[in-house]
């Protein structure tokens, strides 16, 4: 859990702080979808549901190109997660 502290008398500034994480979040969410529909299409190109098995047999740099969007998807996930649970306290 993160907890988020901001002292201030200003209201504008706590809105401000508050909104620009929640479109951080959303920024996240669309990023995720679009990675995700991005895996899947190389799932359904290759019948399959990860590289491991395709080495030698197609095109590697797609591979490298599905591996790296594998990798992505796990750093958005965790930056995600990291926004979500945090707390705010005025």
């Amino acid at each position: 859990m993160t907890k988020l502290i901001l002292e201030t008398d200003n209201s504008w500034t706590k809105t401000k702080v508050k909104e620009a994480i929640f479109t951080e979040i959303a920024i996240l969410k669309n990023a995720i979808s679009r990675t995700t529909r991005k895996i899947e299409a190389f799932r359904q190109k290759y019948n399959a549901l990860d590289t491991s098995s395709l080495f030698g047999k197609v095109d590697d740099m797609e591979l490298i190109e599905w591996e790296g969007e594998e990798e992505i998807l796990k750093e958005l996930k965790t930056n995600l997660e990291a926004l979500e649970e945090i707390e705010f306290e005025y």
